[in-house]
């Protein structure tokens, strides 16, 4: 018997159709209307061969904030980019991209 696994985004819009919320719950990890300030979400298409996307962030959310999460989100690709290729020399460069972005922004402490 196979099971499935439900995730959610409620993204509530302003008048313009600017994200002022956003929502998420998956129930299987314990989450139910969480709040977000923001959401990357890469799906890949196997018959086009592409990447469709869904880039959505709050009106409110911080910009030092924003800078953030872009670094925790490039160490977490560059890590699963290293688990699913295999490919050990990318992924160091990556991670060294990696910290020449925190350096530049002046989030490495």
């Amino acid at each position: 018997m196979s099971k499935s696994s439900e995730i959610k985004i409620n993204i509530e819009l302003d008048e313009n159709h600017v994200p002022e919320k956003l929502l998420w719950t998956a129930k299987d990890g314990g989450v139910e209307n969480e709040e977000a300030k923001t959401v990357l979400l890469s799906i890949w298409d196997a018959n086009a061969k592409e990447t469709l996307r869904i880039d959505l962030w709050t009106k409110d959310m911080p910009v030092d904030e924003m800078k953030i999460f872009f670094h925790q989100t490039l160490v977490a690709m560059t890590d699963t980019f290293g688990r699913a290729t295999g490919d050990e020399k990318m992924a160091a460069t990556m991670q060294d991209f990696c910290d020449y972005f925190a350096e530049k922004l002046e989030l490495k402490k």
